[in-house]
């Protein structure tokens, strides 16, 4: 991410936004915010917030309360701001959260986990920051090999592009392991970490806005780019494997599974 200039940030924030959000972020958004741990006075954290598709959701719920999106790219920040400019976007490290201890009520992280430098000392800052009595909530994406949409589509980027491609788009669902999940939460400080698997469906218009939405929505950020031609082959081919979840109108429906991982600080 360090090497692309603040405008391909911002372009493939607005690609993640538009093409990744609607179609796999918002279903998960929605359900995190509307968790009984998160109430109306609340003061909540969103860490890793993106393009805040989760801060959006929670501030929705919020009556007398606030919240608070911090992300390490500038890029996903500009786009949460043009997006809701009255939530409070901050730049910074999961790894050190620029917040004093017990500043938040609730602290919560869709999909962002897996992607830290250190998700341990991120586990330990979160819960730095998070007051006694106070609830954490983290989303994790279920192993690849459970969401068989995804895991035809690591195997075609590899065979058709690069190996690295293929381990590019494996990389989020890294965390599916529950039992390594446990016990990362509790390497870093967290007592009984409650996990529960919960399934939703995503759709993608076609195979082209699918292989698009890595392309253009998250390659660019794990400093991967691919010409036009290497895009339309990518398409052409994913037709054929993504057949067994095209509905009759051409758009692709699947499940996803992802881990939701509770945890009160007493």
């Amino acid at each position: 991410m360090e090497h692309l200039s603040q405008k391909q940030l911002r372009e493939t924030a607005a690609a993640y936004e538009e093409l990744l959000v609607p179609a796999l972020f918002q279903e998960w958004a929605d359900r995190l915010a509307g968790m009984d741990q998160i109430k109306p006075s609340h003061k909540v954290l969103d860490v890793a917030c993106g393009t805040g598709v989760l801060a959006r959701a929670i501030d929705k719920q919020l009556h007398d309360g606030s919240v608070t999106g911090l992300d390490v790219n500038p890029g996903m920040l500009t786009v949460a701001r043009q997006s809701a400019p009255g939530i409070d976007w901050q730049q910074g490290r999961a790894e050190e959260l620029p917040f004093e201890d017990q500043s938040f009520d609730t602290v919560v992280s869709q999909f962002g986990l897996m992607l830290f430098a250190s998700p341990k000392k991120g586990l330990e800052e979160m819960r730095r920051v998070l007051k006694s009595g106070g609830h954490m909530i983290t989303a994790v994406f279920d192993s690849i090999h459970q969401i068989p949409a995804y895991e035809v589509m690591a195997d075609l980027f590899a065979r058709v592009v690069d190996h690295s491609v293929g381990e590019a788009l494996r990389y989020p669902f890294s965390m599916g392991d529950t039992d390594k999940l446990y016990s990362l939460f509790l390497e870093a400080g967290s007592k009984n970490p409650e996990i529960t698997t919960q399934k939703a469906m995503v759709q993608f218009a076609s195979p082209r806005h699918m292989v698009l939405s890595d392309v253009k929505g998250w390659f660019p950020f794990a400093q991967i780019h691919l010409d036009d031609q290497a895009i339309e082959s990518m398409v052409q081919e994913a037709a054929s494997v993504l057949e067994p979840f095209q509905t009759l109108d051409g758009s692709l429906r699947f499940e996803v599974s992802v881990h939701i991982v509770k945890v009160y600080k007493s």
